[in-house]
């Protein structure tokens, strides 16, 4: 596609126009043509066609509208509840039926029913509930996510073999066992050319061809190596669109559309860093006219993205291209609404115009929208199932585990996972002559405390489990992801710049400034990577700048925000080996200092989760005691400061933070409902 003076030309081929002009000719009695001109009229004139891409993207196997972990309804996520925006969309278009429905991935993991689902096995003719919901509503084309190959690639296949559309993955290549690029074949297809018969604001018909590629973050075979190594590689994203767009433009489309399960990172483009958040990057390849990006489980256009460069909130729009990311676990519904005029004379499509809305299931709170009756019956069985297999016993706690506080203390939720990798690994080295006598420490971040966007009001936004019984639904709820246990060997250098990493959670603390300031970065640092390492003593000096940014990568080689490093009551020195337990997404992902395959010492066919569901089996019953082996340094300073956090303006989080945070004092509630405190550091 040519962009000529802030529009869009899309020129149709020769041979189409021939086909066309044969079809215009033809004296059809509803007046309609499949071309650009309709009701064989050869007089020159504009034609205008209305169009509507719908996305839906991390819905992670949410298709209920359920809280498997609190069993109780919960009408701010499932797919039951899009779809009733789906259908909403789709009927604004009248009888035009102007639509299509595209799905960006992670979607078969990532709740109670996808853990059902894989712990049960899927045989063939069984239908993952996914697809039973998801070929009701007639999808037209699907992109894989990083977490579709969780589970492996047998059980990827099997899953998606029962879905009624195509699915599509530009820079997944088979692994061939050579370095050259040249001769490597596409796992899955790259992109899919789709023809779209639309009507026209006359009533005309007319055939559009939309292509659409897909890709996902190069990092799978990082994240997931035990499924993948040896079977696929990965290649950059902007470096395979640039390669396919011209060859979907070759074979006839029209309009090119980018599924892309990437987020946006705005660091000057690296072919050879392969990154993790391409979306940006996407809006320079030419060609491509709008872009349905996912996996960092934000809503664009928002708030969020307002001092991104290049980007345009009002418009919905990424260096001028239509983009939309619609939240997570169905919370919203992502709209482009593209604007079409085909000139008879000059033979070609353009996009006059463009409007992008995230459509929400819910809004403060409320439901816009009811679940979808008919999808609700159709999954009744699976959804009993998934709350049968959560209600599994599997010991009993002697104290409450909840993470309202696991950004701002030492912390039950995180303690007992540490503590189950810890047991484990050590038992695991036993007889090892090279890991046996190592000190064994273990990695765990908080998953569910507050959400993406920082809005800490719902309490299904952290783990809470309360006192009493464990069932396999407290043990998912403790661990959210299917993560194998993986162990790496680490240095004291090593290990330092790894809490250096975790420590960019918090923002830098101005020691002169009275007014209230934020201790956590919630947007621009993802929970889960802030990883708490158990065996080891430490402290977190805020008033310092951090050292790494969200991905790792230096920003500041001189800052030290972790202080106090000691091991047994000794300072950690640089040379000290160390064995961490942790999973296979951080310690595989070689990002963060100390991780990469060539630091793995256990690859554990085990999951984390599994992990934990024995130690709580064999130690029952469990007391979940932090040890308080990490704290924020405090902070000495003539003025008085107000470093605040937010956690939801619930009972049991008032007394837990009253029973655990005595030095915090409650400030206000604040616009999304939560209950903002300030911590004192001084």
């Amino acid at each position: 596609m040519t962009q000529i003076n802030g529009r869009y030309l899309l020129t149709l081929s020769l041979l189409g126009m021939a086909a066309l002009a044969a079809c215009s000719s033809d004296n059809n009695n509803d007046g309609a043509a499949t071309g650009g001109t309709a009701g064989g009229d050869p007089a020159a004139r504009i034609e205008t066609v209305d169009l509507r891409l719908m996305e839906t993207t991390d819905i992670h196997a949410n298709v209920m509208d359920y809280n498997y972990y609190s069993d109780i309804p919960d009408p701010t996520v499932g797919l039951v509840r899009t779809a009733t925006l789906i259908k909403q969309a789709r009927a604004q278009m009248s009888e035009m039926n102007n639509s299509v429905l595209v799905d960006n991935g992670d979607l078969i993991q990532g709740s109670p029913m996808g853990d059902w689902r894989q712990a049960k096995g899927l045989a063939p003719g069984e239908v993952h509930p996914v697809y039973k919901a998801m070929n009701e509503l007639n999808y037209d084309v699907a992109n894989y996510g990083n977490h579709e190959f969780n589970y492996g690639l047998d059980y990827l296949a099997e899953s998606v073999n029962d879905a009624d559309f195509p699915y599509i993955s530009a820079n997944i290549f088979k692994d061939d066992g050579d370095d050259d690029p040249v001769n490597d074949t596409p796992y899955f297809e790259p992109y899919r050319l789709i023809d779209k018969s639309v009507q026209d604001r006359d009533g005309h018909v007319h055939t559009i061809t939309i292509g659409f590629i897909g890709f996902v973050p190069p990092q799978i075979t990082q994240w997931d190596k035990g499924n993948l190594d040896g079977r696929v590689i990965t290649r950059d994203i902007r470096a395979m669109a640039e390669r396919y767009v011209p060859q979907m433009k070759a074979a006839g489309a029209d309009i090119v559309v980018a599924i892309a399960h990437s987020g946006i990172s705005t660091t000057p483009y690296a072919r050879d860093d392969k990154a993790e958040n391409s979306s940006w990057y996407l809006a320079d390849v030419p060609d491509i006219d709008a872009i349905m990006f996912g996996h960092s489980h934000l809503v664009f256009p928002s708030e969020t993205f307002a001092e991104t460069p290049d980007v345009d909130i009002d418009k919905g729009t990424i260096k001028g291209v239509p983009a939309v990311m619609p939240g997570y676990w169905g919370s919203h519904l992502g709209m482009i609404d593209l604007t079409l005029d085909y000139d008879t004379e000059a033979d070609s499509w353009t996009i006059t115009n463009s409007r992008v809305e995230a459509r929400p299931i819910n809004v403060d709170g409320e439901p816009t929208v009811a679940a979808d009756a008919a999808l609700v019956a159709k999954l009744a069985g699976d959804d009993q199932a998934t709350r049968d297999y959560m209600g599994t016993p599997i010991g009993e706690s002697n104290d409450d585990i909840f993470s309202f506080l696991a950004l701002v203390k030492d912390d039950p939720s995180i303690q007992i996972v540490s503590d189950a990798q810890k047991a484990y690994v050590e038992n695991l080295i036993q007889g090892d002559v090279n890991l046996q006598d190592l000190p064994v420490l273990s990695a765990a971040a908080p998953f569910k405390a507050c959400d993406r966007e920082g809005n800490c009001s719902a309490e299904g936004s952290f783990t809470t489990v309360p006192k009493g019984k464990l069932t396999l639904r407290n043990a998912a709820d403790l661990y959210l992801y299917p993560n194998t246990l993986v162990a790496v060997k680490v240095s004291g250098e090593e290990l330092k710049g790894w809490l250096e990493c975790s420590a960019s959670q918090f923002y830098q603390i101005d020691i002169n400034d009275s007014a209230p300031q934020p201790l956590v970065n919630y947007t621009g640092f993802p929970t889960y990577n802030f990883d708490v390492i158990d065996g080891v003593s430490y402290q977190i000096d805020v008033t310092q700048p951090p050292r790494f940014d969200r991905d790792c990568s230096v920003i500041d080689a001189d800052a030290e925000r972790i202080v106090d490093l000691q091991y047994n009551g000794s300072a950690v020195t640089p040379d000290q080996e160390f064995v961490v337990a942790s999973n296979n997404y951080r310690a595989n992902g070689g990002v963060f200092p100390g991780t990469g395959s060539d630091h793995v010492v256990i690859n554990s066919p085990d999951a984390n989760r599994t992990v934990l569901a024995d130690y709580i089996r064999t130690n029952s019953p469990v007391a979940p005691t932090a040890d308080g082996n990490w704290s924020f340094a405090p902070i000495s300073s003539g003025t008085d400061l107000t470093l605040t956090f937010r956690v939801p303006d619930t009972q049991r989080a008032r007394d837990f933070v009253a029973e655990q945070a005595p030095n915090a004092r409650f400030l206000e509630i604040d616009d999304n409902g939560a209950a903002v405190y300030e911590l004192n550091l001084q």
